[in-house]
């Protein structure tokens, strides 16, 4: 798998985060300056996330994508689209109860492919940091459903130890 990736673009206000290759923890921190980026804007109206070119992702990077539709629903006033196409990815998203509920789903978008996406700055992560991003995004997916709040409850349980 090749290293994940975060690309994104705005044009006036409607923000596009397309994600590649093995989207892991590591980028966490990365997702997370898109998200500020976007809701410092005063202009932004909507956001669509591509994991058409994603080949993994991992639950941390799944949170955070939860965290973008729970922040930007209110304001754009309904839940944002994510385009996904390879049947792997679908069904993780779907298994973590995105589907209808935190993005609406499609498999193909014209908007990503005429839009100009420019790769996103790593941010630097540190251990604290990323101890907390990991923390809040599995807080995020436990709170979607009972099944998320059962596979993720021990690891949030062991995390919250650490800090204490």
């Amino acid at each position: 798998m090749s290293n994940g990736r975060v690309l994104m673009a705005n044009r006036q206000g409607q923000y596009v985060i397309k994600l590649t290759g093995d989207v892991r923890m590591t980028l966490c921190t990365t997702i997370d300056s898109c998200l500020n980026t976007m809701f410092l804007d005063p202009k932004f109206s909507s956001v669509t996330v591509d994991v058409t070119e994603a080949q993994g992702i991992d639950s941390t990077s799944l949170g955070l994508l939860a965290k973008i539709s729970r922040l930007a629903t209110p304001k754009m006033g309904h839940i944002p689209l994510l385009i996904s196409s390879h049947p792997d990815i679908t069904r993780i998203v779907e298994s973590m109860g995105f589907k209808d509920r935190v993005y609406t789903m499609v498999t193909q978008s014209e908007m990503t492919e005429a839009t100009q996406l420019v790769e996103a700055d790593i941010t630097p992560l540190d251990e604290d940091v990323a101890r907390d991003r990991v923390l809040e995004a599995h807080k995020i997916l436990m709170s979607l459903n009972e099944n998320n709040r059962q596979a993720f409850k021990e690891l949030v349980e062991c995390i919250e130890n650490q800090i204490n």
